[in-house]
């Protein structure tokens, strides 16, 4: 390997060993806020449901909502009167 190649290896290296610092910090941030909004009341688990939600599009989101009804349903955990709701 020329020594070319070897110095932009070690930038590409540190550039993400950089960005795995920074992501670290970020998700302990993320994490802060769920404990503050724990402490005000709020289900984290469900805002973390609510947020992937929020990421999927609209199409990805209603079947999963079908295939859900439709395991929910064949597993007893749902009657057909509450699956049409």
């Amino acid at each position: 390997m020329h020594s070319s190649d070897a110095s932009k290896l070690r930038q590409y290296i540190e550039k993400i060993e950089n960005l795995e610092v920074e992501k670290t910090e970020i998700h302990e941030h993320i994490s802060d806020v769920y404990r503050q909004a724990k402490s005000d009341g709020f289900d984290a688990k469900i805002m973390k449901r609510i947020i992937k939600l929020k990421k999927m599009k609209t199409e990805d989101r209603e079947t999963e909502d079908m295939l859900l009804d439709t395991y929910m349903l064949a597993l007893g955990l749902i009657s057909s009167d509450e699956e049409k709701q």
